[in-house]
């Protein structure tokens, strides 16, 4: 394994001190080119893959104030929000954060159980952001583990037109109807600020803070200082507060371009417990002290980025060299709450831990033809932690990993004509604790016209079990839930046709509009499932999932107005099978529509942007004990925002005002949850914390 580690990190330096590369960086139009799956950065309608894109401009107009928020005005990815951890993952046709792979500058971004996958969104800043880039489907060849259900590239500024830019923001908002100024205990308050300084020609530096707190929600609970005996103390949404920073220096000369960048990341977040404890004091008046236990988790995280671009004579090399470690650690403490106090606490102990070397490299043009060219990719992935007792129960103790896994791909690009080109491509993965892995895919791009494109994508992808998927141990009179070392990777397979058009018309308007197919099929899926009754579960490979997903939009452009109407039909067919019975496989579908406008008055320079996005009733087939498998439903909702920005003071200073959430979403009504042997649980989705108002100053010099 070590042979392979430094074979491939000598052959990476070994290529950078030898050869030079044209800085794929400097676009006339950077918001006009794509790097997700792309052999170099490309125009986005050339691209071999259908890439969904949100730029800069469309983050700020949006006021989000991290890339969960951003993402959540996009149909077909629905956000997943767990209040009792504070993470928020993305789901995407259907599939949780397990099967969507997330990467900062084109590698995965650590996270409390891997790399890439299950990322909390939240934990994303949006100061320094360039665009995100989305592809949906299965993506194995290009991301490998994990990339089942598609891929989320978030990529950040490492240019700058002026000597020195200085840039920043300052963002108040409401909690649905909580606020307060001096964030002693409601509200979210955001800072950020961003320096870039170009040293010379070649040298370019930046360094960016963010600061989010937010203070929490109670809803129907009361609250930390509360102490009735009713479970009803604490949050719906618990706080949190985050700061994040990050450095970048970048190099470029003639036909080589390089850059490091450090990024650091901590958040603390705090559970409070519902259950109050009266104790009595036994001081002979028959006083009682009311005590909770409660936790707080720290999370700290390092992400360290080398990546280089280059030639050796005409072949390119595109390398990126990470080291990344992630820790959450945690205390519990007794709190005493009438007289907010600490009686008693733990000693810290880590949650999750992670540390990954990780590095990913490309060598691309070998022939130097327009023609036909090919590809060769290398990944590789030490990741080395363990899981403490408090993420589940691992045999009475925590349970370490150390996985290593080493990837090749190649894939070749043909230009059949002007207007066809074809990519073939194929990934072998190694791993110490997994059988050998197969992944394919061919895509194919047809210029149907000067301004349109039709594409035909077909790819598979690989999930690695999770550490919990195979060493749960949880046993005692009550219970006997068990992990399986013995499990096999999940494996995906998507299929997918993308057409769009572009034109402009005499009077002014510009239209473009697309219509898409995408299949997803995953095998082997692991599920929990009960191979004993009552109550005897274990972690098993039997499930299947397939998903239908028919999108189309359109989009409007005319001067200083933009409009953009999406509308989606999402079909899903899940496979599970119990002891003693199994599910029905019929589609159950999900419909969903959107649209965004924008308008930019000319003489003041006023822009308004309304954003609308409506999601209807989901419907899912869970477990039901005895009684087998019922038609479990969500609720649908309708989400929007509204946005007014103005600059002043020749564009140095922009204030911005406006309300998300307006139609004050925030559970929904869910039968989607198991039920007992003899009724059918009612429950609901914590979804949103409601309506909230904000005010954003932005300057820049």
């Amino acid at each position: 394994m070590k042979k392979k580690v430094l074979s491939v990190l000598s052959l990476s330096v070994a290529l950078w001190m030898n050869a030079q590369e044209k800085d794929s960086l400097n676009q006339k139009k950077i918001d006009e080119v794509v790097i997700t799956g792309q052999y170099m950065q490309q125009s986005i309608n050339k691209s071999i893959y259908k890439v969904e894109v949100i730029d800069a401009e469309q983050i700020k107009n949006m006021a989000a104030t991290n890339v969960a928020e951003v993402l959540n005005q996009s149909l077909n990815i629905q956000i997943t929000p767990d209040t009792r951890s504070g993470n928020s993952t993305a789901n995407i046709m259907g599939l949780n954060g397990d099967y969507v792979k997330i990467l900062i500058d084109n590698i995965p971004v650590v996270g409390d159980t891997g790399l890439g996958s299950n990322i909390d969104l939240t934990k994303i800043a949006l100061s320094n952001i360039e665009r995100i880039e989305i592809v949906k489907g299965s993506m194995g060849v290009e991301y490998g583990n994990g990339a089942v259900a598609g891929v989320i590239n978030i990529i950040t500024k490492k240019t700058s037109t002026k000597k020195v830019s200085v840039r920043g923001s300052v963002q108040e908002e409401t909690v649905r109807d909580n606020y307060d100024l001096k964030k002693k205990g409601n509200g979210r308050h955001i800072q950020n600020l961003n320096i870039d300084y170009n040293i010379s020609n070649e040298w370019f530096a930046s360094i960016n803070f963010n600061h989010n707190q937010f203070m929490g929600y109670e809803g129907e609970s009361k609250g930390y200082k509360y102490f009735g005996q009713d479970n009803q103390r604490g949050y719906e949404w618990n706080p949190k507060d985050q700061y994040d920073a990050s450095a970048l220096l970048r190099y470029t000369k003639n036909k080589t371009t390089f850059f490091y960048k450090l990024s650091y990341l901590n958040e603390n977040f705090n559970f409070y417990n519902p259950e109050v404890s009266r104790n009595p004091l036994n001081d002979g008046v028959g006083g009682v002290s009311y005590e909770s236990r409660d936790r707080k988790y720290n999370t700290d995280r390092w992400v360290h980025q080398f990546n280089i671009q280059t030639n050796l004579g005409h072949i390119r090399y595109m390398g990126d060299f990470s080291y990344q470690n992630q820790d959450r650690k945690y205390y519990d403490y007794n709190y005493d709450i009438p007289n907010r106090a600490i009686k008693s606490r733990q000693d810290e102990k880590s949650y999750y831990k992670t540390d990954v070397i990780y590095s990913r490299g490309m060598f691309s043009n070998f022939l130097d033809s327009k023609v036909f060219d090919f590809q060769l990719g290398y990944e590789l992935d030490y990741t080395n932690g363990y899981a403490a007792l408090i993420a589940g129960d691992f045999f009475g103790e925590a349970v370490k990993r150390k996985i290593f896994t080493y990837s090749n791909f190649l894939s070749a690009e043909w230009n059949v004509s002007d207007k066809l080109s074809l990519r073939p491509g194929v990934r072998l993965s190694l791993s110490e604790n997994f059988n050998d892995q197969y992944n394919y895919s061919l895509s194919a791009r047809y210029k149907t016209s000067e301004n349109s494109n039709l594409r035909a994508i077909i790819g598979s992808a690989n999930r690695f079990p999770k550490y919990d998927e195979l060493y749960t141990y949880f046993v005692n009179l009550n219970h006997d839930v068990q992990g399986n070392p013995d499990l096999n990777p999940e494996k995906g397979f998507s299929a997918g046709l993308f057409w769009n058009q572009n034109f402009s018309v005499d009077n002014g308007w510009k239209i473009a509009y697309g219509v898409d197919a995408l299949y997803l099929d995953v095998r082997d899926r692991i599920e929990m499932v009960v191979v004993k009754q009552p109550s005897t579960y274990k972690y098993m490979n039997l499930n299947t999932y397939k998903n239908l997903l028919f999108s189309a939009n359109v989009d409007f452009r005319k001067d200083q107005f933009a409009l953009s109407l999406r509308g989606s039909v999402n079909g899903t067919s899940v496979s599970m099978n119990e002891l003693t019975s199994s599910s029905p496989t019929d589609f159950q579908y999900l419909v969903q529509a959107g649209a965004s406008a924008t308008y930019k008055l000319k003489n003041t320079d006023t822009n308004f942007a309304l954003y609308y996005k409506f999601t209807g009733p989901d419907r899912i087939y869970v477990s039901d004990g005895a009684s087998g498998f019922r038609l479990g439903k969500v609720d649908s909702f309708h989400m929007m925002d509204f946005i007014v920005s103005q600059p002043f003071w020749n564009k140095h200073f922009e204030i911005s005002a406006g309300v998300k959430n307006i139609f004050d979403v925030t559970r929904l009504n869910s039968t989607a949850v198991a039920g007992s042997a003899h009724t059918a649980a009612n429950g609901f989705v914590n979804l949103y914390y409601g309506r909230s108002y904000f005010a954003r100053l932005m300057f820049q010099f």
